[in-house]
């Protein structure tokens, strides 16, 4: 039986601050949160599989790369710093059913502390190409390194949401060089469940002509489930995927997301965390799932220098969610010195 989660001592001032503030919070949230909509609105339409018709907040670039004979394109941002730069570097990673915009908050928290932000689309997601070849975490973490190589930077701290905790493991595993920290935040793949389940490559198989009803349903139960106080704001994710669905190029993408969805049944980056000796935390609302607080504790303690903070009633997306504590937090960790050890008592 999991040992159940204690909130380490050290802290336990922060998860305590973290409840008084979400009070205020979930009060303002719930006098303004409404249910997603029923039905998709009259008003939506298609969106193309590279975002075009999305607004992201700062200027897009693109670095051009030939990946297994093909010729392939990342989007990224490149913010500079407001105000005299720290010198420091931080490189933020989407999940598998988001894109890079959605790192904003974090991102005019950081460049106005100093930092340089770099925000990917990893390849086959959000404005980046959608090309068939296959994908691996390992693949996506050296396209990262191929970024930073790209804009003349040494080194960096990297930042990974969901599947992109698994590939910011990835990145300080191969490219300890150039990690200064490592941070996951909510990660899947916190355990190894591949034993037993077999394996059956994507085939390619897709259904053109999706039940667009069941297609909003769908992503309407997603949403609800990774917020505990849904707000209207986060109704542009269920747009974008259902918008997609309407596009032309719908069957590319989903071809592509049947590949990228594969990576979890194939490899898994458990066995990578007692080998990174990057200061690293894994940081997170503690509301993802019964086992989600005592899986998080045993990553944890697997990495040489890590430490753990979760906040109670926040989930799957804290960064969305509760964007003020997510900064505080970042903004303490990645200005610790990268050579210090984990606080004692953060999940040590």
């Amino acid at each position: 039986m999991p040992t159940p989660f204690t909130p380490p001592i050290h802290r336990l001032v922060i998860t305590v601050l973290g409840m008084a503030a979400l009070a205020g919070t979930a009060t303002r949230a719930a006098a303004q949160s409404a249910a997603p909509p029923p039905e998709p609105p009259a008003d939506w339409g298609a969106i193309s599989i590279n975002l075009e018709e999305i607004e992201y907040p700062h200027p897009v670039e693109f670095l051009n790369l030939n990946i297994y004979g093909q010729d392939v394109r990342i989007a990224y941002m490149d913010v500079a710093p407001v105000g005299p730069p720290n010198g420091q570097t931080v490189v933020f990673l989407h999940g598998g059913s988001y894109y890079g915009w959605y790192w904003k908050e974090q991102i005019e928290a950081l460049r106005n502390e100093g930092f340089r932000v770099v925000v990917k689309d990893r390849l086959g997601w959000g404005k980046s190409s959608k090309p068939i070849l296959p994908y691996s975490i390992s693949l996506h973490a050296s396209n990262t390194a191929r970024l930073l190589e790209h804009l003349g930077v040494s080194e960096a701290a990297v930042v990974g949401h969901s599947i992109g905790g698994q590939m910011a493991t990835r990145f300080a595993f191969l490219y300890p060089e150039m990690t200064t920290h490592m941070v996951m935040v909510n990660p899947v793949g916190l355990t190894d469940r591949r034993s037993g389940r077999g394996f059956r490559p994507a085939d390619g198989e897709i259904d053109v002509e999706p039940d667009l009803r069941e297609v909003y349903d769908r992503s309407v139960r997603l949403d609800l489930s990774r917020y505990v106080e849904w707000r209207p704001e986060f109704l542009e994710h269920i747009r974008i995927r259902y918008g997609n669905r309407l596009s032309g190029e719908w069957p590319r993408l989903a071809h592509v997301q049947s590949l990228g969805g594969n990576l979890r049944s194939v490899d898994s980056v458990v066995n990578d965390w007692p080998h990174i000796q990057t200061k690293a935390m894994l940081l997170g609302g503690a509301e993802d799932g019964p086992d989600f607080p005592a899986d998080a504790r045993r990553a944890v303690d697997m990495l040489p220098n890590g430490e753990l903070v979760l906040f109670p009633n926040v989930g799957h997306n804290p960064h969305e969610e509760a964007p003020e504590l997510v900064n505080a937090e970042l903004i303490r960790f990645l200005t610790s010195d990268p050579g210090s050890p984990a606080a004692e008592g953060q999940g040590r």
